[in-house]
């Protein structure tokens, strides 16, 4: 169990589930009851309580010889438990630059909060040594902002960094320049090479980073 998950463990069943669809995505009630500690059927009625408020559904999915297999996931509204920070103030406060100071002042803004951000970072991973506690702390950091993040090192020693959720996705969406932003901080505080892998603004369920030493 990670971290996070037991940041969770003292959660009603139904936060620990919705939690756990999160941050793994799609899970059988099998599985969901082994992460709670209890029966698949324990957690397949959770699961149906949380699609009776529209929170998650059900596909089924043909594996193997047999019936389908029911997949649970996330809907939309599930998805919505998890807040983007200040979502429609900032989109309507993105807008309003915009129209009354043009797309420059839009870069100006981006830039100070890069500059800003990336001063934060460093400060914060001063006397870390190596890629992986760099990696680690930055994951430790993002999550205290809200992006639900975790780290995970490749069998070819390259490291993962994985954010589940997007705090500021509306802003982003109004504004791609906040992505391209945070993808230049993260190769400047952690002295790598930084490829997006997943992104949600592309559909994805997740952020999702692979970083290598350069």
């Amino acid at each position: 169990m990670s971290r996070n998950d037991l940041e969770y463990s003292s959660g009603s069943p139904a936060d620990r589930l919705l939690h756990l669809l999160k941050t793994r995505g799609p899970q059988l009630a099998s599985d969901a009851g082994e992460f709670l500690g209890t029966t698949g059927e324990a957690a397949r009625q959770q699961l149906v309580k949380l699609a009776a408020g529209g929170l998650v559904e059900a596909q089924s999915e043909a594996r193997g010889v047999g019936r389908p297999t029911q997949v649970w996931h996330l809907t939309a509204a599930g998805h919505a438990r998890f807040p983007d920070t200040h979502s429609e103030l900032t989109v309507q406060l993105l807008q309003t630059v915009r129209e009354t100071f043009g797309e420059e002042a839009i870069d100006r803004l981006i830039d100070v909060r890069e500059r800003q951000t990336q001063a934060l970072y460093e400060r914060e991973m001063e006397g870390l040594k190596g890629l992986k506690a760099r990696v680690e702390r930055l994951a430790q950091l993002r999550t205290r902002e809200g992006y639900m993040a975790q780290c995970s090192e490749q069998p070819d020693g390259a490291l993962i960094l994985v954010e589940n959720h997007c705090p500021i996705c509306a802003a982003a969406s109004a504004c791609q320049g906040f992505c391209r932003a945070e993808l230049q901080v993260f190769e400047q505080v952690l002295l790598a090479k930084v490829e997006r892998v997943e992104h949600i603004q592309l559909g994805a369920r997740r952020c999702a980073y692979r970083i290598v030493q350069v």
